[in-house]
């Protein structure tokens, strides 16, 4: 990781420094200041049922869960994230972010949630040009927003967007060009990106799932229980940002709104990993790209946005012309939001599925299912937001079978938060 960093340091370097407005950066330095140094936590009081939670090893599609001696309704408080933000600014068009997060249930007590270099030069002729390199997201999600990456009118975002969070994190150099084209703008977005080799580990084990976890720069995520095979093959938890195989990535969007109120977007990824590829600690590369469209429609005081996705990740060996898992994935949700002067109110449906071909993860590891969230948000000052979340999530996975579990399972989870950014 450190070596592919650095290369990825030396070529945003280069680029900054043949800039034309790399020369007058001394004029406009912000380093410390309350301007550039910000603090964000997420306390929460949770009520909820079902089966153990993907965080916690098992099947379970949310972030809580009921413990082992009570498989009721559990209710208690949750100390669920705090993040440290630093948005330097070292000239007129060069900035950057770096953001350390301590979240619940991670490996480690803090971590690095994203840090990256942005560049936005002036350009001639009405067109905008912005330039990122470092560690960050795919611009994929219609949801989130901030430094934090956090979703602003729901506590949960979409099963599409809880995986982006939490197993598509990139280390690339991103560009994107934005021109005027009539009453509306035109956006093309390209990047080439390396330490996301293991993208589509949880998708093909774990399946889809809800939830505001987030992968971090040197974190784990947990895998359920695997079969008689993968439990020797694949180690148990998974690392989202890693590098196996040294072959970049890349992904490309366009972006286009013929109005003010309408958004348009188009969005493909492939992390080209080889599946073959694995480290002493059984960390292997997969195979995966996804197409991902999106729309924004907004009238008067109310937004509409809708995502769709589909993909498909391989990974392990061929064994008679099929790869040791061979997973395809798809889903789609809509989200209807109405805004008031402090807050909203939103309710967002969504169907998701995996159809497991593999020669070693066969049809038991498929799964579909579907979630409904209400949510409302009240902002209370500029400085403290009030959330409430209501979500039943629904879902059949066969290899539950395996570990006493019946196929069918369902899950209600309520939540309270406080949102403090300062």
């Amino acid at each position: 990781m450190a070596s592919w960093l650095k290369r990825l340091g030396t070529l945003v370097a280069a680029v900054l420094i043949a800039s034309p407005g790399y020369a007058r950066a001394q004029s406009a330095i912000e380093l410390f200041t309350p301007e550039t140094v910000a603090a964000a936590g997420d306390i929460r009081v949770i009520g909820v049922d079902g089966e153990t939670s993907w965080l916690d090893g098992g099947y379970g599609k949310t972030r809580f869960d009921t413990d082992s001696t009570n498989r009721g309704f559990r209710i208690e408080p949750q100390a669920v994230e705090g993040d440290l933000i630093w948005t330097p600014r070292f000239s007129w068009s060069l900035g950057g972010t770096v953001v350390a997060t301590a979240q619940q249930g991670q490996d480690n007590a803090v971590d690095l949630s994203e840090a990256f270099l942005t560049y936005k030069p002036l350009l001639g002729g009405g067109g905008k040009l912005t330039v990122r390199g470092g560690l960050f997201w795919p611009p994929v999600s219609l949801e989130h927003t901030g430094p934090e990456w956090r979703v602003r009118d729901t506590i949960t975002p979409s099963a599409i967007n809880s995986w982006i969070g939490d197993e598509v994190k990139v280390a690339g150099l991103e560009a994107q060009v934005t021109r005027a084209i009539g009453g509306g703008r035109l956006s093309a977005t390209a990047a080439i990106f390396g330490l996301n080799d293991t993208s589509g580990t949880l998708l093909a084990f774990r399946g889809w799932a809800l939830h505001d976890q987030k992968a971090a720069a040197f974190g784990l995520q947990p895998l359920p229980p695997l079969n008689a095979f993968m439990i020797y093959a694949q180690a148990p938890k998974t690392r989202p940002v890693i590098e196996l195989d040294n072959r970049p990535g890349f992904y490309g969007k366009l972006d286009w709104a013929p109005t003010a109120w309408l958004d348009l977007q188009a969005f493909h990824y492939d992390n080209r990993g080889n599946p073959e590829a694995v480290t002493p600690t059984l960390q292997w590369g997969w195979r995966t790209k996804f197409d991902n469209l999106g729309a924004v429609l907004t009238f008067g005081d109310w937004q509409v946005r809708a995502q769709g996705m589909a993909g498909k990740t391989l990974m392990g060996f061929a064994k008679n012309g099929r790869s040791w898992v061979d997973t395809t994935f798809r889903s789609g949700y809509m989200m209807a939001t109405r805004n008031f002067a402090r807050g909203s109110a939103s309710v967002r449906v969504e169907a998701f599925g995996t159809t497991s071909l593999g020669s070693k993860l066969g049809r038991d590891w498929s799964e579909k299912g579907w979630a409904l969230t209400a949510a409302g948000r009240r902002d209370i000052g500029k400085n403290l937001s009030v959330l409430v979340e209501a979500m039943h999530v629904d879902n059949r996975k066969d290899a539950r079978v395996f570990v006493g579990l019946a196929p069918d399972q369902h899950q209600t989870l309520i939540q309270f938060a406080l949102r403090l950014h300062l």
